[in-house]
């Protein structure tokens, strides 16, 4: 493609978005915000933690189990929520999505209400199931809101709203703490949710075709195939710009069939060993999210203001291998390991950890895209949903083993030890990762999906 027409492509997609509108950007939008705070819901725990450690009495260990509980309940619904989705209408689907918003923030507002450690471990248990959904019903929003061309661009944002959650909530709980005590941080972070789902009920519909504030035209283009056509054009000069043949045998490139049944996607080791390499990293980032503020007030003895900031710093961070989905994640794992090395023993400096731990967070995250995406290059888009859930699942649960482990190796021995697991976590993705494909479909007749 000359330069003349690029020019050209780009001057039509600037009329057109003028004439179609834009409320679907108002909808992702909405998206924005509300996975952020979901993602907000689940990482202010850590930061309560050492004043409820003292409150309550607990070891380690029981501090583990209530950490840990809400990514088992969240990793259990996954499954069962994406064959929901796929089962129900869209009219039935998109109505439950602020039903699950309300009770995140309730069970969230609950968390400052208990009196005892078991209203504690069940209040988080009421808050993995409410969430668990949501993940999955706003790729689903974003699969009907959306036109072939701008899934990727809508997916990316939601994905990095998951970063905004856990940065944001650090800072803001402890000026919440200072001010009122700790049990006002799950008050305060209760409020939005509710807010944003009265909010989605009155501007967002199940369908663009049902909204009031989004035109004929913009309808007539989401359900478009415009995005396809242009991308068929490029995709002969982007195959040429990415000939990387060292990388495609480094990250086993293979042709492989298309799951097309839910029984394949079972069956596909590709998707387990995907989900199992996922619980790895996930595991590493909920060590962060719920230990590290721990770390930095009991062992290297920082003020709570100076470790609001600090506890930050892992979650700062977040087309030149094409459509790779391996490299990042591979990457991901092999840097995370290196970067757990640093942390061993680590002097008491503020700007010392500051930037380890914001290395840490880089490396870690890095990959994180590549799992969601992963499964598209191997799925048809019926098979999808299901397969995105049968690696968030394994991916949650395994995930939800690391926080529990930290606490038994907190009581039985140090932090050393806590570091050391999560660099082997790492270490076993990576390994897992060398034994899935890097999948290039095969052209041949699908099969209906089951």
């Amino acid at each position: 493609m000359n330069q003349v027409e690029v020019l050209l492509d780009r001057a039509n997609d600037t009329t057109a978005n003028k004439k179609v509108g834009r409320y679907r950007w108002v909808v992702v939008g909405l998206i924005f915000v509300i996975w952020a705070i979901a993602c907000a819901d689940r990482a202010n725990l850590g930061i309560a933690l050492p004043f409820m450690k003292k409150e309550y009495g607990i070891t380690n260990t029981e501090a583990g189990v209530i950490i840990s509980l809400f990514s088992f309940a969240y990793g259990m619904v996954q499954i069962p929520a994406g064959l929901i989705y796929k089962r129900l209408s869209n009219k039935v689907s998109g109505a439950i999505f602020p039903i699950f918003m309300i009770f995140t923030s309730v069970f969230t507002g609950l968390m400052g209400t208990t009196s005892s450690v078991f209203l504690l471990k069940f209040f988080r248990v009421g808050l993995g199931i409410s969430e668990g959904p949501l993940g999955i019903g706003c790729t689903n929003i974003i699969n009907r809101w959306f036109p072939a061309r701008e899934k990727g661009t809508a997916t990316g944002l939601w994905l990095t709203a998951s970063k905004l959650g856990p940065l944001i909530v650090p800072p803001l709980c402890v000026v919440v703490m200072e001010v009122w005590g700790w049990r006002a941080i799950f008050y305060v972070f209760a409020v939005p949710g509710i807010l944003l789902s009265i909010i989605w009920m009155l501007t967002v519909t199940n369908t663009p075709e049902e909204n009031r504030f989004c035109s004929k035209a913009e309808c007539d283009y989401i359900r478009s195939e415009t995005g396809l056509v242009i991308e068929e054009k490029k995709t002969s000069s982007v195959r040429k710009e990415y000939e990387l043949t060292w990388l495609d045998k480094l990250i086993r490139t293979r042709k492989v069939a298309q799951l097309n049944t839910i029984r394949q996607a079972f069956c596909s080791w590709n998707i387990i060993g995907a989900a199992i390499g996922y619980g790895c990293m996930i595991g590493i980032t909920n060590i962060f999210m719920s230990w590290i503020p721990t770390y930095l007030i009991t062992v290297k003895g920082f003020t709570s203001i100076k470790m609001g900031f600090l506890a930050s710093a892992p979650f700062l961070s977040d087309r030149l291998l094409g459509k790779r989905r391996k490299p990042l994640m591979m990457l991901s794992a092999f840097g995370t390991i290196f970067m757990m090395l640093a942390l061993i023993n680590a002097p008491d400096n503020a700007a010392y950890l500051g930037f380890t731990l914001f290395m840490a967070g880089l490396t870690v995250s890095a990959g994180f895209g590549g799992y969601t995406v992963y499964p598209m290059g191997l799925a048809n888009k019926a098979v999808y949903p299901v397969s995105f859930g049968i690696i968030n699942s394994v991916g949650q649960i395994g995930g939800a083993c690391a926080p529990l482990v930290a606490g038994m190796l907190l009581d039985a021995y140090s932090w050393t030890t806590v570091f050391i697991y999560m660099g082997c976590s790492a270490l076993a993705c990576l390994l897992i990762l060398f034994t899935i494909v890097e999948p290039v479909i095969e052209a041949e007749k699908q099969a209906p999906a089951l």
